[in-house]
């Protein structure tokens, strides 16, 4: 199975927000990431299962 990578830009299309939601999602610790250097990197399937644990959240 193939790690998918995106990075910050990719991620605000693929979630329909933009770069500075993504940001505040990131600074309010509610998505996954990884730094290297300055650039923040995620694992597609580590944004699916934040948004899916998110949704649950809202819910209750």
């Amino acid at each position: 199975m193939e790690d998918r990578w995106i990075a910050v830009q990719a991620n605000s299309v693929y979630l329909g927000v933009t770069k500075d939601t993504v940001y505040k999602l990131l600074s309010e610790k509610n998505l996954s990431a990884y730094k290297v250097g300055w650039l923040w990197n995620f694992k597609k399937e580590d944004v699916d299962v934040c948004v899916k644990n998110q949704a649950n959240t809202n819910k209750r």
